[in-house]
């Protein structure tokens, strides 16, 4: 899947500036590491690797699933562009919708945010921590070992895989990942040319909103392994933000919603988040967990 967004992204630079790309493979270690996100780290495991290379000079900009890239600055690295977003919701691949799935039912994830949110529209299932990429997730509900299991859409979109999809949730139902569905662009700090040329693929909109999002997670110092969605979209010249943060074992929730400019995103996003926390948020984030 990197691979395939990183040559998207390559595309698009081409045509917008004439600029040729050259695609270079770096492994990560969450890409060779069969462990949860939680137990190696979570924040960063698809990340740091990258930004290795790029401090180093043997890339010139790397391509990032946006919601694995830490909250916290970098030193000598600038967020340099964020494309127009993909479809941010996540997707139920297999033979059935969720409704119709039988008690007791094996659906895998890997994200405690799904995990969370599942347990709460149906505590009867039995969700499986699983890892791997989304090839080999639906691999176990194609070998019968999993009844269904939880992808981001826009990931299956990139690989063509929207044929294994029963039911895509609603962010009213489950709420996505900051981020999701969005891609970043990393280069060099001192590197202005590229900077302006990557520029070119920059979507204010998408900014706004996942700057929102982010921002959310930051104040809740929530990672990989906490159970925190949060969603925005701009309209009209106005961000719309809205964010949960669930129990472990779904016992208990907070939502919250937040508008504001599409200038001040990060504002909205800090004062929701610390609504949040006035309402228990960071008590929720530990309930349950075993």
């Amino acid at each position: 899947m990197a691979t395939t967004q990183s040559g998207l992204v390559a595309d698009a630079l081409t045509q917008a500036t004439g600029l040729g790309v050259e695609l270079v493979g770096v492994t990560t270690e969450g890409d060779v590491s069969k462990a949860l996100l939680a137990q190696i780290g979570g924040t960063g495991v698809f990340v740091n690797r990258l930004r290795e290379e790029l401090l180093a000079g043997e890339v010139d900009f790397a391509v990032h699933s946006l919601k694995d890239l830490p909250t916290g600055p970098a030193d000598g690295i600038v967020l340099a562009a964020v494309p127009r977003r993909d479809d941010p919701r996540d997707a139920l691949c297999g033979p059935h919708k969720l409704a119709d799935l039988p008690a007791g039912a094996r659906v895998g994830t890997g994200a405690a945010r799904r995990v969370a949110q599942l347990r709460v529209l149906r505590p009867d299932l039995d969700i499986v921590p699983i890892r791997g990429n989304a090839d080999t997730r639906l691999r176990k509900v194609t070998d019968g070992e999993l009844d269904a299991v939880v992808l981001a859409h826009a990931g299956l979109k990139r690989i063509g895989r929207l044929d294994d999809v029963a039911e895509v949730f609603e962010p009213d139902t489950v709420l996505p990942a900051p981020g999701q569905g969005a891609l970043a662009l990393e280069c060099r700090a001192d590197d202005p040319e590229l900077r302006e040329l990557l520029a070119t693929l920059d979507d204010p909109d998408t900014r706004a909103a996942v700057t929102a999002e982010r921002t959310v997670l930051a104040v809740l110092e929530g990672g990989c392994s906490a159970p925190i969605g949060a969603y925005a979209v701009v309209t009209e010249s106005t961000l719309h933000l809205t964010a949960t943060v669930v129990a472990h074992d779904g016992s208990r929730q907070v939502r919250l919603s937040a508008s504001g400019h599409p200038d001040r995103a990060a504002e909205t996003g800090r004062a929701l988040a610390e609504a949040l926390l006035e309402r228990g948020a960071d008590q929720l984030m530990g309930e349950g967990d075993s």
